[in-house]
């Protein structure tokens, strides 16, 4: 067994933490993700290796099934998923983190227990390192399954608000508390799995209130609380690496999370215990839609006519939503974009930080279907734009363009800044049905002179688009 100089560890261990900054840095911007992703998965290589030649490291049986069996369930999840299920993995992902942590922090402490019985006393800091571990772990493990089951529909994205909640669960955190101080003066698998038991069930309470509108934020939260299980784990299994990877991942997902919430214009603890977006249903059939579009007094062209607008249209702007990743109709949308750039048109796609169903979900879909990232814009930059755009094409998307933020202090929405596409001379949105979008509010937008909806799968509008186009 080779075994490496502590110092050799230090410098590859911090070789690779600073590839793994690098690697958050490039993932700032999608001109940069590429290579973000390459320093990141470079400096994954160099810590597993580095670790691997770790003097506590005495068997490699255990170590390579377990490689062996996570790269094999990691390539078959690579090939299979969907991008319309990205959201859902990552939730998914997010809760083995928990659960890892949860598993360590028991396995230390049935190792160190064991050892404690002829040593004497465990020491009370890693006691605290251990149960900290496992409550972090605990309720990123069922937060994450809670948001996961939301995000595939298992479970109903409205917020599941009951009396007295807050209190309920202020008291289960004080009960845990309470076994976890019993777990550091009087070390017991008793106290630990009762504390670790009411992490989990805070977990489930904690994510269930919040409705689909704050969903982006839930994923970037518990992206924030797997990092800081892992930091927890670090500190328990004393792996340097570990802990300032966990602390890069922890902080970003926080930061993240706080631009999402500033974005939203609400706080962040309103998000956490607050439960959002009653979802008021409304019939999602297609062949209802017209008609009910009708009764509301809400105008609807057909493909055609709007090919028509758009052709003779000399600035478009598209705003991307869930709706064009249900659909799959970033390739379409795409053959729609090089076909008018070709006429001189001026197009362009406006991003608003919470699209879609977690962090940077619509860059992720457009720069899949190679779309180039000059012609993508956040909000802050496009929003200027829509007073002289000729058409605003809305793609599947509804709460961030709802005018309602803006003009109606009793919407659920109102003070969170939107896309102001209603500015656009000529508005249409590509919408399946009538049903409101994911935070359940109506939209206001719907009623303007300047819009008009267009019913149908956004793939399929997209292609009549350009079948109109193209007089086919």
């Amino acid at each position: 067994m080779l075994n490496l100089n502590p110092d050799i560890f230090a410098a590859m261990y911090l070789i690779a933490t600073i590839l793994f900054i690098f690697g958050l840095k490039g993932l700032s911007s999608p001109k940069t993700a590429v290579r973000g992703n390459v320093y990141a998965m470079v400096g994954m290589v160099i810590a597993v290796i580095t670790t691997l030649f770790h003097p506590d490291v005495k068997n490699y049986t255990w170590i390579f099934a377990g490689i062996s069996l996570g790269a094999v369930i990691g390539v078959i999840v690579a090939l299979k998923i969907q991008m319309t299920a990205m959201p859902q993995l990552v939730a998914c992902l997010h809760s083995f983190v928990g659960l890892a942590a949860v598993l360590v922090a028991f396995g230390t402490f049935i190792l160190h227990d064991a050892a404690r019985q002829v040593a004497g006393q465990l020491e009370t800091v890693l006691l605290i390192e251990i149960i900290i571990g496992s409550i972090i772990g605990a309720v990123t493990f069922t937060g994450s399954l809670i948001a996961f089951g939301k995000l595939q529909a298992i479970l109903s994205s409205n917020s599941l608000i009951f009396k007295g909640q807050h209190l309920f669960n202020l008291f289960l955190a004080l009960v845990m508390l309470v076994f976890s101080i019993q777990f550091v003066y009087s070390p017991g698998v008793l106290p630990f799995i009762t504390a670790t038991v009411i992490a989990l069930a805070l977990g489930f309470l904690l994510i269930l209130p919040i409705g689909g509108a704050d969903m982006p934020v839930v994923v970037s939260m518990l992206n924030s609380y797997s990092g800081w299980a892992a930091a927890a784990t670090g500190f328990t299994l004393k792996n340097n690496l570990l802990i300032t990877t966990g602390a890069l991942v922890g902080s970003s997902g926080a930061i993240l999370s706080y631009i999402m919430c500033k974005s939203m214009n609400r706080s962040f603890f309103s998000v956490i215990l607050g439960g959002f977006g009653e979802n008021s249903g409304g019939d999602s059939g297609e062949g209802s839609a017209l008609s009910q579009a009708v009764k509301k007094g809400i105008k609807s062209v057909a493909p055609e006519d709007a090919a028509f607008v758009l052709e003779n249209a000399s600035k478009v702007i598209v705003v991307p939503g869930y709706g064009m990743a249900v659909a799959q109709a970033q390739h379409s949308l795409k053959e729609l974009y090089l076909f008018l750039q070709q006429k001189g048109v001026d197009f362009r796609f406006a991003i608003h930080p919470v699209a879609g169903r977690m962090p940077g979900h619509m860059n992720v879909l457009l720069a899949e279907a190679e779309i180039p990232y000059d012609s993508v814009l956040e909000m802050d930059e496009i929003n200027p734009e829509f007073a002289s755009t000729d058409v605003a094409l809305i793609i599947g998307a509804n709460d961030v363009v709802n005018p309602a933020a803006k003009s109606d202090k009793t919407s659920p929405l109102y003070g969170m800044p939107i896309l102001d596409a209603y500015k656009a001379k000529q508005v249409y949105m590509v919408k399946r049905s009538m049903k409101p979008g994911y935070a359940g509010v109506d939209n206001a937008l719907f009623y303007y002179d300047n819009c008009a909806l267009i019913f149908g799968d956004a793939k399929n509008v997209c292609l009549s688009l350009l079948a109109a186009l193209n007089g086919t």
